[in-house]
Parts: C-alpha cells; structure tokens; sequence
C-alpha cells in the first residue's frame, strides 16, 4: 500500500450478516487498489463478524475492531477514522455497494482539482438488492450555506483527505451524525464540487430514518441547537428551512436513471 494516497475505507456493521459480503466484494472489487477497509462490529449478535473474519484471512488490507457494546454507527466510524492510516477517509456501510471505479474516478477527481472533499450521485435498489430506475444526483457545487439546508452529501459516496483538513469526527449522537461531519468540513473549506456520476449504490430499508417523520424532526433539531449551538429562535428558524428543503427542494434530486 503506498501511503501517500491511501484510501481508508470505514464501514460500521451492525447484524449485517445478509448485506456485509456484497458490500465488502464492492471494495474489493475496486479498480484503485490502494486502500484499507476498516470494518468496525457494533456489537452484531448474528453471523457478521464471523463473515467478515472470513475476508480478514483473504486480504490483509480489511481490518476488523469490535463493540462489546451498541454505540451507534457515528462512534463505530469514529473508531474506524482513529485508525484510519490513509490520506483519504472514504465510508460504505455494511448494506451499501460502491461500483468498480468509485474510488479511482474519485481521488483522480480530487487530486484534479485540488478539493478536500468531494461526494458524488448515486443510485438507489430495493432491500432485496434489486436495483430500482431511480437515481440522487449530486450537487455540482456545494456550499456551506446549502448543506445547512439539508444535507446533500450521501454517506457511502462521501471522501476527504485529512492533510487539508485533518482527522474529523462525528458527534456521539445516534442519527445524523454523518450531515454533522460534513458540516464540520465543509465549514473549513466553504465549498466543494460533486461528481455527477453515480458511484455508489444506497440500500432502501425499511426501518430507515426517512421512513420516520418524527425521528427527522427531532435529530435534525439536534444538529442545530446541539451540534452547531444556534440558539433556539435560531434552530426553529433553520428547522424550517430544513422542512421546505428537505420536502419541496432536495426531492428534485431524485430523477430517473436510465441506465
């Protein structure tokens, strides 16, 4: 592994047994080779561990750290960012998929233009794995003031590289800490460019938060008055932006995908 452009690849599991060997394949499978996986086990109580110590024996670039305890994915992924050895910190978590040339299209776009993060579109399939027409496409530009919006950045297509902005962690809450971390960076950098291809894959749950309107409200409250302090005028005022963003901007994203 050459150091010097090393892609850390952090990936939170939690009873993942049906979902973690695709998704570990997707890495893998990569056309830039240069990486690590840093899988972290929250405290899984079905088969994902022994799945995942199946790859440990194949290919000493995975890594494997366990909870003893549920924290959340946030601080599983804060764990793996503490042992990240890379340049570059990437996420996929364990029921995503990233397409062969995710990461090589990625870091060459970044070295390109000289960014310290950047994200990109990517398509979306069912939980049984089939691929749906849909397709979020990513913002070709984004700003700090548009990410305190909503957030535009999917998880499993987001990179940055810690020489410009050093090791960033999430926050110790339960949901929405990934919109946090890229808060945080992107308030150091003010903007960052999206690539316009879909790079990834992202698996529709059930139990997902979006699924849970209540849940939306409440977290996303959180990173206003918690996370970045607003006062509380400040944070109701922001909460409602985020409201007509999320349900009347942010869905024109959603588009159709013909491929």
């Amino acid at each position: 592994m050459d150091p010097a452009h090393l892609v850390s690849v952090i990936m939170p599991a939690y009873n993942s047994a049906f979902f973690i060997s695709e998704a570990i394949a997707s890495v893998r499978n990569q056309t830039y080779q240069n990486w690590e996986l840093i899988i972290i086990d929250d405290a899984s109580t079905d088969a994902t561990v022994s799945i995942a110590k199946n790859f440990l024996l194949n290919d000493p670039r995975i890594k494997l750290l366990k909870n003893h305890q549920n924290k959340g994915s946030g601080l599983a992924r804060n764990m793996g960012i503490k042992e990240a050895a890379g340049k570059y910190i990437a996420f996929l978590d364990s029921d995503d998929l990233w397409l062969q040339d995710k990461l090589e299209l990625q870091v060459n776009f970044m070295e390109e233009n000289d960014l310290a993060m950047t994200y990109s579109s990517y398509l979306l399939m069912n939980e049984d794995g089939k691929k749906t027409s849909k397709i979020v496409e990513a913002l070709p530009v984004l700003t700090y003031q548009k990410l305190l919006k909503s957030n535009y950045v999917g998880n499993l297509t987001g990179i940055y590289n810690i020489e410009k902005t050093g090791k960033v962690y999430a926050p110790a809450i339960r949901k929405r800490q990934d919109w946090a971390l890229w808060l945080s960076i992107i308030k150091q950098v003010g903007k960052t460019k999206g690539i316009l291809e879909p790079l990834a894959i992202y698996r529709q749950r059930k139990e997902g938060l979006s699924h849970d309107k209540t849940a939306l409200i409440k977290y996303n409250f959180r990173i206003y008055s918690e996370f970045l302090n607003f006062n509380l005028i400040k944070s109701y005022r922001y909460m409602g932006r985020f409201l007509w963003e999320h349900f009347f901007v942010k869905n024109r994203q959603v588009k159709d995908f013909p491929g």
